[in-house]
């Protein structure tokens, strides 16, 4: 089950409730779906019960109890608790498998490269200005909607570092941070963040080219639950939240944390992803390479919504 999805379902339950006259609300046109904050639990969180708490006259504990039973009730729900205040954290109910297949299959679909803007003067508000407009028209918010979000300036030093660079220094920093506009990002080395988020893309892309010589290719056949394989499914899961929240808060930043942890992910489990000595392809390294293959997607996806380039060899 997608945010999206469950979205919908959530608002369902509202719907519901508001029809038995359990609440007295107008029903909202969306519900926000995030992953739970520390404290919380289950797979995902809406605080839609603090938002009906005050037109409905009640308390938000009391309203996410009439809308608990009614989401419960769903298919595709596990389970719901309240937490805190008032929030309803929901579990899903879905085979392992699927789930991965899932996830595997929206990012081949959601993670598509974007329009590669490339820098040519100017200062870092204009980059920042451009890209969330980008962002926003991706993801159907209206720029009137939100205030301009204000950045703190910094020198061009676009001839010395080149544009990838400079976008990433300009980018990767939140607003009110100085970009670090410095000669390591030129550094082909972990230590930079610029090219290790390049390399992870390129590694993917590697290990496809090695499977199809070995005669294999990516099938999400058998569920994968190492360590290493649920950190990539989660990173390539939470790709779309991440992008909505970039797009809502105006901040390319956090596009930016999320692929330097895609990579992170990604390189730890490169290594697992082909067959080695004598072995033959399995199900497990064909679904392995499509987890490799989904995050990779999501690199280059975020990498050129930034307006960086993502080359295949590096």
């Amino acid at each position: 089950m997608t945010p999206a999805e469950l979205s919908r379902t959530v608002r369902h339950a509202v719907c519901r409730a508001v029809a038995d006259g359990a609440l007295a609300v107008e029903v909202p046109e969306s519900v926000r779906i995030e992953r739970p904050r520390p404290g919380g639990r289950g797979d995902w969180a809406t605080n839609v019960a603090l938002r009906l708490a005050g037109p409905a006259g009640r308390s938000a504990r009391a309203v996410a109890e009439e809308l608990r039973a009614r989401i419960a009730g769903e298919p595709g729900i596990g389970g719901v608790e309240i937490t805190g205040a008032g929030f309803l954290n929901i579990t899903v109910a879905e085979d392992p498998l699927e789930r991965q297949r899932g996830v595997v299959e929206r990012a081949r679909e959601d993670a598509a490269p974007g329009p590669v803007g490339r820098y040519a003067g100017g200062s870092r508000q204009d980059v920042w200005d451009e890209t969330v407009a980008v962002l926003r028209r991706l993801t159907g918010y209206e720029a009137s909607d939100a205030s301009p979000v204000r950045v703190r300036q910094c020198a061009d030093t676009s001839a010395e570092l080149g544009s990838d660079a400079v976008r990433w220094a300009f980018l990767s920093a939140a607003a009110h941070d100085r970009a670090r506009l410095e000669a390591p990002l030129l550094r082909q080395h972990e230590s930079n963040p610029l090219f290790t988020v390049r390399y992870a893309h390129s590694r993917a892309r590697a290990l496809t080219r090695e499977a199809a010589r070995l005669g294999f290719a990516a099938s999400s056949e058998r569920y994968l639950d190492t360590d290493g394989d649920t950190e990539v499914e989660r990173r390539v899961a939470d790709w779309a939240e991440v992008l909505d929240s970039a797009a809502r808060l105006g901040a390319p930043d956090r596009i930016a944390r999320h692929l330097e942890g895609t990579a992170e992910a990604l390189l730890g489990l490169q290594h697992t992803v082909l067959p080695v000595g004598g072995e033959k392809p399995s199900a497990a390294h064909r679904s392995r390479l499509a987890l490799a293959e989904a995050a990779g997607a999501v690199l280059a996806g975020g990498l050129s919504l930034l307006g960086i380039s993502a080359p295949e060899h590096l």
